[in-house]
């Protein structure tokens, strides 16, 4: 009996070292193709502080639409690529915003590898490109972005913060997807989304949907309720977390405009 209780032993130390090991796999998901650059947008190019390059799409308002003077910044998911946040994008772009669709390290192209510290990074190097042109910015976080914009306007204030879909920190986000494994103890990325959300001063607006599967909208609803400067709360009844309606629809694109506000 000894001997088969610390074979088990071993075998779930075996375990927790592989989880722990390769726990990043379980978080990103990166297409790691590079898109190619969609109508209306340019290719640029941004650095990290660590000297990575990262490509990223500038996104201007169509010819004959007045410039609203004000630039969205979208901070994607945990999956994909920019070529899925181009009709975002567009939509945007349609009410006078800028837009700047990035991807993070590991994702579209781009060299490195995923982590909370590169993603920071990554979404500092965005803020700083579009602080260049002076105008307010409003950050756009969806899902993990949404944790990476909410670490971001501590470190930079918006004029805005649009978080669709939140999840209050990854380790609750975890148990949901993975309710056998200690994943609290575990996770070497924590993004503390309620904890930071109450030290934004930004006006802050919270979008989700009420049949999200991804991220529970009791969490969502959570993080508004935490939030410092909230807004607005828009709740999609219906909606699952990749539904075309929180990805470019009317409610997001309403939200969003009601942020920037006018010029």
């Amino acid at each position: 009996m000894v001997r088969s209780a610390v074979a088990v032993l071993i075998a779930l130390i075996l375990i927790l070292i592989f989880v722990w090991a390769g726990q990043r796999r379980l978080i990103y998901f990166p297409d790691r193709a590079t898109p190619p650059v969609p109508a209306g947008a340019r290719e640029i190019t941004l650095r990290a502080a660590d000297g990575l390059r990262l490509g990223a799409w500038l996104f201007t308002p169509p010819s004959g639409t007045p410039d609203e003077g004000v630039s969205v910044l979208v901070l994607p998911g945990n999956a994909g690529n920019r070529a899925g946040r181009a009709p975002l994008a567009t939509a945007l772009t349609r009410l006078g915003l800028t837009v700047l669709a990035v991807d993070y390290r590991g994702y579209g192209g781009n060299d490195g590898s995923p982590s909370e510290h590169g993603l920071a990074q990554d979404a500092d190097a965005a803020r700083a490109y579009l602080a260049q042109s002076g105008r307010p910015i409003v950050y756009y976080g969806e899902s993990l972005g949404a944790a990476v914009a909410t670490a971001l306007a501590i470190r930079h204030p918006p004029a805005g913060l649009l978080l669709r879909s939140p999840f209050t920190d990854l380790a609750a986000a975890g148990r949901t997807h993975y309710p056998f494994l200690p994943v609290g103890p575990l996770l070497r990325d924590r993004f503390p989304v309620r904890s930071l959300i109450s030290r934004v001063a930004a006006p802050t607006a919270v979008v989700y949907g009420t049949a999200d599967q991804v991220v529970p909208p009791q969490q969502s609803r959570a993080v508004a309720d935490a939030a410092g400067n909230l807004a607005q709360v828009v709740v999609v009844d219906g909606a699952d977390h990749n539904d075309p309606i929180l990805l470019d629809g009317a409610p997001l694109i309403a939200a969003v405009k009601e942020l920037a506000g006018p010029a």
